[in-house]
């Protein structure tokens, strides 16, 4: 596989995905290869984003002109238009917003391109919003919308871009790119691999932060401890409570940035009380704060989730004897052991049940009621 430092601007930054390259700068190039939208999907972590503005940055500057690249990378080319919701859906307004500067020639580059980095958090009614825009674009403006499955839009979207599918990564393959980021030894970044199922970023992220490690680790030996109710109350409450401060973590300072930068536009000098008559910006600003934390929390508890289907899909594949290829080595002992309890109606049971949690909690389910149901059939096997 190339690495990374072997492409030249702008795909430098695309790990893993040759074919796709190929296919992508193969388009740039020739107009005759170039459709005027383009869906992008693969797993969370495998580039899509990272890949869709490598393809702008290609697309809008001229070729050999490293600094519209750089700039398109950047997120700041006047011909790049970038969407990438911090809340919950895609908004109709986002949408509208999107549509109106499609229509705009470009003003410096060769093509103006709108990036949608989750199109799948569009609801029905806002994928409408982009169709007559996706069927009848003007002649020099592109499309690049990202999502990990194509079944994630709805078809009439779906006919209207052409499809771009990213390949996984290895285990392997990942544990040395994040061994070349990150100088972490080489047993931490395979485990970290590993563990984050070749998501790069949170691969990356187990590997340089010990407690991440640590508490993901502690969060599956407290669900397999799990043996009735009470246990289910507990366990969940403490996986919303450490959800929550994550979230915290990540967006109290920029909330705060955010906050101050908007008082000095205002002219309010800090400590000042806020005049009625700008109260109404800050309140937006507020709006969409709560907003973004409530992505980043759900986001956290997605992960989780994740980690236990990760676990009791270890679990199916003992029950199978199928032990060679665990996702959670760490937890082995204990997993055969809950092989060995269980039978395999009773994991695919917890798997589904994990499934739909995820699901309600995309459907704006309460987290902990949600938890708390879910850890309810993990202990009694059977669905509440």
């Amino acid at each position: 596989m190339a690495a990374a430092t072997e492409l030249a601007l702008p795909w430098g930054d695309v790990w893993g995905q040759g074919d796709a390259v190929a296919a992508l700068q193969a388009a740039a190039s020739d107009p005759a290869q170039l459709a005027h939208a383009w869906l992008i999907t693969g797993p969370p972590g495998s580039g899509r984003s990272t890949l869709a503005y490598a393809f702008a940055a290609a697309l809008i500057a001229e070729p050999g002109d490293e600094a519209a690249m750089r700039q398109v990378l950047a997120g700041t080319h006047p011909d790049l238009t970038a969407l990438r919701t911090e809340g919950v859906v895609i908004t109709i307004r986002d949408a509208r917003a999107l549509v109106e500067r499609s229509y705009f020639s470009p003003s410096l580059g060769r093509y103006r391109v709108i990036v949608m980095e989750d199109a799948d958090r569009m609801v029905e009614r806002t994928s409408n919003v982009l169709l007559k825009a996706l069927e009848e674009p003007p002649e020099k403006t592109v499309w690049i919308l990202c999502a990990p499955s194509d079944a994630d839009l709805l078809p009439t979207i779906r006919s209207r871009v052409r499809m771009l599918r990213l390949r996984e990564p290895d285990v392997a393959d990942v544990a040395r790119l994040i061994t070349a980021r990150t100088g972490v030894d080489a047993a931490v970044a395979e485990q970290s691999a590993r563990l984050a199922q070749r998501h790069i970023g949170m691969a990356q992220r187990l590997a340089t932060d010990d407690a991440s490690r640590r508490r993901r680790e502690s969060t599956l030996r407290d669900v397999l401890a799990v043996r009735g109710v009470s246990d289910a109350v507990e366990v969940a409450g403490r996986v919303v409570a450490a959800a929550t401060d994550d979230a915290k973590a990540l967006t109290a300072e920029r909330d705060e940035a955010e906050r101050e930068a908007l008082l000095r536009t205002l002219g309010i000098a800090p400590g000042a009380p806020v005049p009625p008559a700008v109260r109404g910006q800050l309140n937006a600003l507020q709006d969409d704060q709560k907003r973004r934390a409530t992505r980043s929390l759900r986001d956290g508890i997605d992960r989780v989730l994740t980690d236990l289907e990760s676990m009791y899909r270890d679990a199916l594949m003992l029950q199978f004897g199928r032990g060679d290829d665990l996702i959670n080595l760490e937890l082995a002992d204990d997993l055969r052991s809950l092989a060995t309890a269980w039978t395999p109606d009773r994991t695919l049971v917890v798997l589904d049940r994990i499934a739909a949690t995820r699901t309600n909690l995309q459907g704006n389910a309460a987290p902990l009621l949600a938890l708390e149901s879910m850890l309810i059939t993990v202990a009694s096997g059977r669905t509440p």
